[in-house]
């Protein structure tokens, strides 16, 4: 009791009940907007990894695929340097072909690497260097292994021997 007005001091909340629950409806309402919020950034991260799961969802079996397809390249070079033309090789060529049509229909597709094209190394696997007047220090002198790119990313860097200097 105040000793002055002889009356009970009055609680500052319950001074305006209005001014609190109005308060405490604001909190609420800031409360589900954070909530919505951390709700939809979560849908949309979880839509994001499921399109990036069933893009790259056939890479293991694409990096399975393309030791296949090197045997097929090395019978092509193989024969082609012994001088074969015989349905065999067409037969062997054609299911290159098809291999890499296939493998194109999932988004597959060879890196285009030639001879003289400037290193990079997150394209290329540096297998060895030699010295070579007819390309320059750095540059690609010889592919080994071509590489694979499944969309956007390097499925297998191709393997290339590069220029030093001489």
């Amino acid at each position: 009791m105040n000793a002055e007005t002889d009356q009970i001091p009055l609680d500052p909340v319950m001074e305006n009940p209005l001014q609190v629950e109005l308060e405490k409806a604001q909190k609420q309402i800031a409360d589900y907007k954070t909530l919505v919020a951390d709700f939809d950034n979560s849908r949309k991260r979880l839509m994001q990894d499921a399109e990036r799961t069933r893009k790259y969802a056939h890479e293991p079996l694409a990096k399975d695929i393309l030791s296949a397809l090197d045997n097929l390249d090395r019978a092509v070079d193989a024969a082609t340097k012994a001088g074969e033309s015989s349905n065999l090789v067409s037969g062997v060529k054609a299911t290159q072909s098809l291999m890499l049509d296939l493998l194109k229909r999932y988004g597959v597709q060879k890196m285009p690497i030639e001879s003289g094209s400037e290193f990079d190394p997150n394209l290329h696997q540096a297998v060895s260097a030699v010295p070579s007047e007819d390309v320059a220090p750095g540059a690609v002198v010889q592919v080994l292994q071509s590489g694979f790119t499944i969309h956007d990313r390097v499925l297998r860097p191709a393997s290339v021997i590069v220029s030093a200097e001489a």
